[in-house]
């Protein structure tokens, strides 16, 4: 991607522990934990390998094809999931939004796909404007909303570092911020 490098670095190394988070989740004993994880764990190392400066690894076409190719099947099976969870629209949307930033790679690298130079393409509009919308809503959910309760019923379960489902919110809400910040620098 383009813009600063040290952000770029940043966002890489964002973006690889939110996927190797994503691949601790996969061990979880919660199977909606276990289902998701693997798609968001692509997502992760997905974003990663895309955010790395173009100063320093200026890849060829055929890698921005391949990228359209992962990223578009991915984007089928978040279609085929999302006949049975919400959630895996979010994760159609993130497909796509990786595609398309592959697209536009591969028809004009370092510029927008379709930009004349006249504004902001529609579609990387909507995209940021669903990234800045889920970005929000995430970090609205992870406040906590009243007194933090150290424990109920007089114990507590012990959770595995893949079954904390406030760390998985976190995880997606560095992805969203991750995506946006991709999407602005396109």
């Amino acid at each position: 991607m383009h813009g600063p490098v040290q952000a770029a670095w940043l966002l890489v190394a964002l973006c690889a522990v939110s996927g190797s988070y994503c691949l601790l989740r996969m061990r979880s004993r919660i199977e909606e934990q276990r289902r998701t994880a693997g798609g968001e764990a692509l997502m992760g190392f997905g974003m990663a390998v895309m955010a790395v400066p173009a100063a320093t690894v200026a890849l060829p076409r055929w890698a921005w094809l391949g990228y359209a190719a992962v990223f578009g099947t991915a984007t089928l099976h978040a279609l085929w999931a999302a006949r049975a969870s919400r959630h895996h629209l979010h994760h159609l949307v993130g497909a796509f939004a990786m595609v398309y930033m592959s697209a536009a790679m591969i028809t004009t690298p370092g510029a927008h796909a379709g930009h004349g130079g006249a504004g902001l393409p529609p579609l990387t509009g909507a995209l940021l404007l669903y990234f800045a919308g889920y970005v929000l809503w995430s970090g609205a959910r992870l406040a906590p909303s009243g007194p933090l309760a150290v424990g109920r019923g007089g114990g507590s379960a012990v959770l595995g570092w893949g079954d904390r489902p406030e760390l998985a919110l976190a995880c997606r809400l560095s992805m969203g911020i991750g995506m946006l910040a991709m999407l602005l620098t396109l």
